[in-house]
């Protein structure tokens, strides 16, 4: 059986916006709504925010979520490279972290079309 995950690549430090994933929307960090909206999607094995900042990697694992700390990237598709290094994955979605109201219909298109 083939392994999906999704990789959220997160920096604190925007160009535009720096902090803008820490900002609340709701009554949740955008970070952290985004993430708990991918896993309640059901589609991935795994779900984690990649991350070089311990303000997004504390907040994602108080809240329950999985978080790994990485190097500074000027990518986010770098970024995810390193922290999917030592993964057994078949397949790794990229979810941008400043997207917290992602619907499951796309993504479930996206994983379906690469099987």
């Amino acid at each position: 059986m083939n392994k999906t995950i999704a990789v959220i690549p997160a920096r604190y430090n925007s160009t535009r916006f720096p902090g803008k994933l820490m900002e609340i929307l709701g009554d949740k960090t955008v970070i952290t709504t985004t993430y708990q909206n991918v896993v309640e999607t059901g589609l991935f094995d795994e779900v984690f925010v990649a991350t070089d900042s311990e303000i997004i990697f504390d907040e994602i694992s108080k809240n329950g979520g999985k978080a790994v700390m990485t190097g500074e990237h000027e990518t986010g598709s770098d970024r995810i490279a390193e922290a999917v290094r030592n993964i057994d994955c078949d397949i790794v979605i990229n979810v941008q972290g400043d997207e917290p109201f992602l619907k499951k219909e796309p993504l479930k298109q996206l994983v379906a079309g690469l099987y």
